[in-house]
């Protein structure tokens, strides 16, 4: 039982650590856009490359963490997965080669709200 959940947590963790590295990724490839490192398709193709792997991770950890009893946890994620889910919907999801210079800042403020709230997300589930 204890194996159990000791194999639970490190999974869960480990969803969480690989979402928060996707989302720096982007922040960084958005970063490097904006300080004129790299072109906009390449950026552009470099975050819509992980896009998908993000959402994908974030629902397995919101699934995971309902199968191991992580209550709180899960209750915790479900605005993060509504909002992925909607921008998948409303096919808001990938950006544009186009129109990334027009959504610079918003593009940068979503994936640093993500990552706070990621953060939180983070320190709720080491300590709780």
């Amino acid at each position: 039982m204890a194996m159990g959940n000791l194999l639970g947590w490190l999974v869960t963790f480990f969803f969480l650590i690989s979402l928060l590295a996707i989302i720096c990724y982007q922040i960084i490839c958005l970063i490097d856009l904006e300080i004129d490192h790299i072109n906009p398709y390449d950026s552009a193709v470099r975050i819509n490359k992980v896009v998908m792997p993000e959402f994908i991770i974030q629902a397995v950890f919101c699934l995971v963490c309902l199968i191991t009893e992580h209550h709180l946890l899960c209750f915790l994620s479900l605005p993060y997965l509504f909002y992925n889910f909607s921008l998948y919907r409303r096919r808001r999801h990938l950006v544009d080669v186009t129109e990334i210079f027009n959504q610079l800042k918003w593009e940068k403020k979503q994936r640093l709200v993500k990552l706070g709230y990621l953060t939180m997300l983070l320190i709720v589930f080491i300590f709780w």
